[in-house]
């Protein structure tokens, strides 16, 4: 019987392993890309010995519209496409690969990014401003993906909480952060792309920010989840989808509010919470915190959609005004302003700047090079955080 047992194991043992290693085998080629270089430079290979054009196209090249440039790779006698940059400063890089004018991700690199449909390869380069978005040896928070009834919208939703470290191990009660993210955007856009958990592990470490919860919800009342993390199912994402600038996020927020504050061990008032977002979450962070003029001390607003005065499309937005001196009247202790030279919002939110200045309502304003992009986003981000709750 123990012989005949042995001999079963031992079958199953060729049909398995055989099978496991196939699947690590098959996976890829056995090529490094891209290859950082102690200078900092970079060199990108790709194997397509039967394609007549491959060319790569990266984020720290010149923009041509609203995507990057590209340059084309050398070919070698194996079909191995190469190209090596120049040195580049230290950031968190995407790119992507064309074939023929095929546009993918580079098939040896592992890491990449999903922004709305579109998948990206990416890369860091170490020092710097990087450092901060890189998985360092310091303690390190948690993430959750949580599921809230939202009364408001009539189903669960997911969001994505981060908890400082130590959260688990303490008592103590900390303030919080809400950071909303931008059209096309879910609650996975700024753990993703804006690298919000290693910055704040890092800002933590380092003794720039206090300890913080960040809730990080999905603005898109329409959705329960990020796709494919919801009972829909598997569908491609879209850009703009229905509610996402209705006023409805605005009308249901505080059911986000009152789930975070009946869950964590939080300080559950004006003075201990803040709200900032990315474009369209800077739309809502601008709105949400006028609507509910006694909730946040701390507003930040990054490249902010503000839209056009006089477009009123919900009633969330009436009295624009006069909610925005209510809210100056009840004082607040930061209105953070951020916005790229070169961003297509750049002129809304000057003229945001001068209707400020009109009610006489005090805000820090940051100007940056560069336009509508996670890079000048994760360094807001970095920039505002160490100014809260202090």
């Amino acid at each position: 019987m123990i012989r005949k047992c042995t001999m079963v194991l031992a079958a199953l043992t060729v049909l398995v392993v055989p099978t496991v290693a196939q699947q690590a085998l098959f996976g890829g080629q056995q090529i490094i890309s891209p290859e950082i270089k102690d200078d900092h430079s970079v060199t990108f290979r790709v194997m397509a010995p039967n394609a007549t054009e491959v060319k790569l196209s990266g984020d720290w090249m010149p923009f041509e519209g609203w995507m990057p440039g590209s340059v084309a790779m050398g070919k070698d006698d194996k079909g191995i496409w190469t190209y090596t940059t120049q040195v580049l400063e230290p950031e968190l890089y995407g790119y992507s690969v064309l074939v023929d004018g095929f546009r993918t991700i580079d098939p040896n690199n592992a890491f990449v990014s999903r922004d709305v449909a579109t998948l990206t390869s990416i890369f860091i380069i170490n020092g710097g401003q990087a450092d901060l978005y890189r998985v360092n040896d310091v303690p390190h928070g948690s993430v959750t993906r949580r599921w809230y009834n939202s009364p408001g919208n009539g189903m669960d939703r997911r969001i994505t909480i981060y908890t400082p470290p130590g959260y688990e191990e303490s008592k103590e009660k900390y303030p919080v952060l809400y950071l909303l993210h931008g059209a096309g955007g879910d609650e996975e856009a700024w753990v993703t792309l804006g690298r919000a958990t290693q910055i704040m592990d890092n800002l933590i470490a380092r003794g720039m920010a206090k300890p913080m919860i960040v809730v990080m919800p999905n603005g898109n009342v329409s959705q329960e989840a990020a796709p494919g993390e919801e009972s829909k199912g598997f569908y491609k994402p879209s850009f703009m989808i229905p509610g996402t600038m209705n006023g409805k996020f605005e009308e249901t927020f505080m059911d986000i509010v009152k789930f975070v504050e009946s869950s964590y061990r939080v300080k559950a008032d004006k003075a201990d919470r803040a709200i900032a977002g990315l474009s369209m979450g800077g739309f809502h962070s601008l709105h949400i915190s006028r609507y509910y003029p006694q909730t946040f001390d701390y507003v930040g607003l990054f490249s902010a959609a503000i839209m056009p005065f006089g477009e009123v499309t919900s009633s969330v937005y009436e009295d624009f005004d006069a909610t925005l001196k209510k809210q100056m009247e009840n004082s607040y202790k930061l209105y953070w302003i951020g916005i790229g030279r070169s961003d297509f919002l750049y002129k809304n939110v000057q003229d945001y700047k001068v209707k400020l200045d009109s009610l006489g309502m005090k805000y820090t304003y940051r100007e940056s090079d560069g336009g509508h992009t996670w890079k000048n986003w994760r360094v807001y981000l970095s920039e505002f955080v160490p100014q809260l709750f202090r």
